[in-house]
């Protein structure tokens, strides 16, 4: 699996895509911490997502990184069940279960860092949805920091029904600071927390850090879903909401300290 990613997916996915990836020094602060494992959280909405995540990831972490995938959909086929697990180190989860599967509990405490989508499932129009509590519950039962991750720009590069990105479409991957249970924390009051570190880092990615920092700071951070649609809707509300997620996100370079002449 190790060379398959290095050697292939890697570099597709370079070649295929303008990725930018910011916060990799929020990794290496965490392993001067210490070398447990880390749960790796991020919004869903397109097929691409993790493949961009683990590209992101240095290899080091990486190699110790498992993704959950849905077990009605990846490990419904042999063919589906093998190729994922080889390709991306998948291990199969029970969406629609109503308790929480032991498995990443067992991986996490064998050293495993995990990848989980709290949403569950792919956001059929680019807004987020609704975050489940499973990564947070994980978070703390097994005293785990969850590390958010802000993906942008995959939805339009390859939504659903769309199988390869087309074009050279730019995509971002923000790494967000860990967040670590406190005392008395429990999945309900964790959830919110987990969920609103991915938009903040949202928000960062469209806007910039200082006033991202200041809008969470009193609450204002904009939210990442979607506002719903009456049922009365005309058919061109629900339309703009695809829309607008089709925008490919803008990468600003770093500022210059000084003019040349």
């Amino acid at each position: 699996r190790d060379a398959i990613q290095a050697g292939a997916l890697v570099p597709m996915l370079a070649q295929q895509t303008d990725t930018t990836v910011h916060g990799h020094d929020v990794i290496t602060r965490l392993r001067e911490l210490g070398d447990g494992p880390i749960i790796f959280v991020a919004n869903h909405s397109s097929h691409l997502d993790t493949g961009l995540l683990l590209a992101a990831l240095p290899y080091t972490e990486r190699r110790r990184t498992l993704v959950a995938a849905a077990a009605d959909y990846f490990f419904d086929t042999w063919w589906r069940a093998s190729g994922s697990a080889l390709l991306f180190g998948t291990f199969p989860i029970e969406r629609r279960a109503s308790t929480v599967s032991a498995t990443p509990g067992d991986l996490l405490r064998d050293g495993w860092n995990v990848v989980l989508y709290p949403e569950g499932t792919r956001s059929p129009d680019g807004w987020t949805q609704r975050f489940h509590l499973g990564a947070a519950h994980l978070s703390v039962t097994e005293n785990v920091p969850v590390v958010p991750i802000g993906i942008r720009g995959s939805f339009a590069a390859m939504p659903r029904g769309r199988s390869w990105p087309t074009g050279h479409p730019t995509v971002t991957v923000r790494f967000g600071a860990p967040l670590w249970p406190g005392p008395g924390d429990t999945a309900r009051t964790m959830g919110p927390q987990v969920e609103q570190a991915v938009a903040l880092l949202a928000d960062e990615d469209s806007t910039d850090w200082f006033s991202a920092t200041r809008r969470a700071a009193v609450g204002a951070t904009p939210s990442t879903s979607a506002p719903a649609v009456p049922a009365d809707a005309p058919p061109a509300a629900r339309w703009r909401r695809v829309w607008e997620r089709t925008e490919a996100p803008a990468v600003r370079g770093p500022r210059k300290v000084w003019r040349e002449d």
